[in-house]
């Protein structure tokens, strides 16, 4: 229990629970969206990588004689590989996922992050990395679904330490990815320092969480509690007269038939309201990571102490600056609309090229990060907010799928855009 550490006496032990179980669903969101961010920030390394491995009689950085300095293969190549195996996992295993207990879950996230960071620095072929970004992917979109749909055995304030958490993990990501390379270390060696991440994220789930009595920890069997915390327990309990019969039929289910009973409601989006939530949120992240992953790379300044690899993990460390200033805001002000107008500018940017520095390119990048991370962290505030009790562990699950689809249609959207100015 909380009040077993020195510092923390009985007096205060829900405070004390509180803070341990905000603290981590922080490192948990940093944790799980941490190999995801690594695997972007060396998305230009991994291609370039490849690139000189394929290349005969080839010197200094002449992949093509474009103007944009293009890889063969765009970066969204990797950003595909990255977020398609999470965009199935979102879409399915909401309806599935169920029968396997969190602990479970816990242990395949942290072993298949540890496999990406593995398989990437020792890669001798294209094929490899993409494998290895994959089982990033699969550790992500797994974690995801199951971490968001964790916070509902939890006070809803923990919502907004794993918001903060994942925006941690694109600052800490990118910057030690760029950093550490910046300073001479390859990207082999950065790579595997970075496996202390997935034992941390088991370390923080196993040994920092205040786990309540009906969490599924092993087994898919739940105890006779409702599963939540005190505060919507008594909201529960002021609903019990009229949802008594419903419950009575419920318990007379099987354990299957009763998780299917609940969801077949929530088949329809409309009904239950996650639509308003699910679209704006995969229209804003399908624009910032066609900027991300369809016109950074473009955005090549010859003339920068900077090379082109060094601007491009700039780039991709400056949003994920303002992804965690936004995301940690959730407890300071709340945000219901957002628009974004950015992605228009920077595509006449890169066609018409009248930027004259990276410095605003940077600034620009820093903008959509605040964007992006305000929609992430409201978006679900709210779905916590305004879902029924008895249909938020779905809710939040599912809706996890809206930015994850968004960034799938803009990575399609970008091959095209890539081909066409590596032509110029």
């Amino acid at each position: 229990m909380c009040y077993s550490f020195p510092f923390c006496k009985p007096l205060f032990s829900a405070t004390c629970t509180k803070w341990r179980n905000w603290g981590g669903f922080w490192l948990l969101g940093m944790c799980n969206n941490f190999a995801y961010v690594v695997m972007l920030s060396a998305a230009h390394d991994i291609l370039k990588k490849q690139e000189t491995h394929n290349s005969t009689a080839q010197t200094g950085n002449s992949s093509n004689t474009s103007h944009y300095d293009c890889n063969p293969t765009s970066t969204a190549a990797v950003l595909l590989a990255d977020i398609l195996p999470t965009l199935l996992i979102k879409m399915s295993a909401p309806f599935v996922i169920h029968k396997v207990p969190y602990g479970y879950r816990v242990l395949l996230c942290g072993l298949t992050a540890a496999a990406s960071f593995l398989v990437v620095s020792f890669s001798s072929a294209l094929w490899m990395s993409i494998l290895g970004v994959i089982l990033a992917s699969i550790s992500s979109g797994l974690g995801e679904l199951s971490f968001l749909a964790l916070t509902v055995y939890y006070s809803r304030d923990v919502v907004g330490g794993w918001g903060s958490g994942t925006g941690g993990a694109g600052v800490s990501g990118a910057l030690l990815y760029s950093g550490l390379t910046q300073l001479g270390l390859t990207p082999r060696t950065t790579l595997l320092v970075m496996l202390i991440v997935p034992c941390a994220m088991i370390l923080s789930y196993f040994f920092l969480l205040v786990a309540p009595s009906s969490l599924p920890q092993w087994t898919t069997e739940r105890s006779q509690s409702t599963g939540l915390c005190p505060e919507e327990t008594e909201r529960l309990m002021d609903s019990a007269v009229e949802d008594d019969d419903q419950d009575r039929s419920t318990q007379s289910m099987s354990p299957t038939h009763r998780h299917l009973n609940l969801i077949s409601p929530r088949l329809c989006a409309h009904e239950q309201g996650l639509l308003k939530f699910v679209l704006p949120l995969g229209l804003v992240y399908f624009a910032e990571y066609f900027i991300n992953q369809g016109l950074m790379e473009l955005l090549y300044f010859p003339n920068s102490f900077l090379s082109h690899a060094e601007q491009y993990r700039w780039y991709q460390t400056l949003y994920q600056v303002g992804v965690f200033a936004s995301r940690s805001s959730l407890c300071c002000f709340k945000i219901r609309r957002l628009w974004v107008l950015n992605v228009v500018f920077l595509m006449f940017a890169v066609w018409y090229q009248f930027l004259p520095s990276a410095w605003i390119v940077f600034v620009i990048i820093l903008y959509e990060g605040l964007l992006g991370g305000f929609a992430y962290v409201n978006t679900f505030y709210f779905i916590s907010k305004e879902t029924e009790d008895r249909h938020r562990e779905f809710a939040m699950a599912m809706a996890s799928v809206g930015d994850t689809l968004g960034i799938c249609l803009s990575t399609v959207l970008s091959f095209p855009v890539h081909k066409y100015f590596c032509s110029l």
